[in-house]
């Protein structure tokens, strides 16, 4: 089983660098793709991510993980595959949003922010762009973390949250099966519990983590 993880906005592969860990110690065949927000836009990015899970489902057996902005390229590119390539057996998405983030949207007219995350932060703000990327017609499970704060004067309103999504955001009808960390954004993809969540769900007779959390 190959396993292709795809990082979040501001990331870079290494960011997935411990739960791929786990990963192969599980025997699945770990992979990752890069991007960079600052130099290409959504459509460029998701272009080369069509094609890169085109070559892997050439391979083999295969799910899909991604962070934050990963998982919304993951979806984007899933639904557009061609007719007859395999999809894959599972998509994981890490704290990634299915609806417009909040912080981008109140960020969407900084500066500093258009500059460095340019289409893609706007996207991320954008409710008629969002709502263009729907489900997935394969198993899916949201990780989410709840790790945030909670008071009533922050963004989330005492809304359970990771930090940088709220759960509202990352959650969706079609998704049937989430679980939740008390994790913060960031660390999504460096959790132990989170590698054993995918783990589980993928059937794997591999012990857990010793010190999953």
């Amino acid at each position: 089983m190959q396993a292709l993880f795809v990082h979040g906005m501001g990331r870079s592969t290494l960011s997935g660098w411990p739960l791929l860990w786990h990963l192969k110690r599980a025997n699945l065949v770990t992979r990752t793709f890069g991007y960079a927000v600052s130099l290409e836009d959504f459509a460029a990015i998701r272009k080369r991510l069509v094609a890169r899970i085109v070559a892997l489902a050439a391979r083999d057996a295969y799910i899909l993980i991604g962070h934050s902005l990963g998982g919304v390229l993951i979806r984007d590119a899933v639904n557009l595959l061609p007719a007859g390539i395999h999809r894959p057996r599972h998509v994981f998405l890490l704290g990634s949003p299915h609806q417009p983030a909040r912080l981008a949207q109140a960020l969407q007219g900084n500066r500093l922010y258009r500059a460095i995350t340019r289409d893609c932060g706007q996207l991320l703000g954008s409710r008629p762009r969002m709502a263009l990327i729907g489900a997935v017609a394969v198993p899916t499970t949201s990780i989410a973390g709840v790790g945030g704060p909670r008071w009533k004067a922050s963004p989330f309103r005492g809304e359970p949250n990771d930090g940088v999504v709220a759960l509202s955001e990352v959650s969706a009808k079609w998704i049937v099966d989430q679980v939740q960390l008390s994790t913060i954004h960031t660390l999504l993809p460096m959790s132990k519990r989170a590698a054993s969540v995918i783990l589980d769900r993928l059937g794997s007779t591999a012990p857990p983590p010793r010190d999953a959390k």
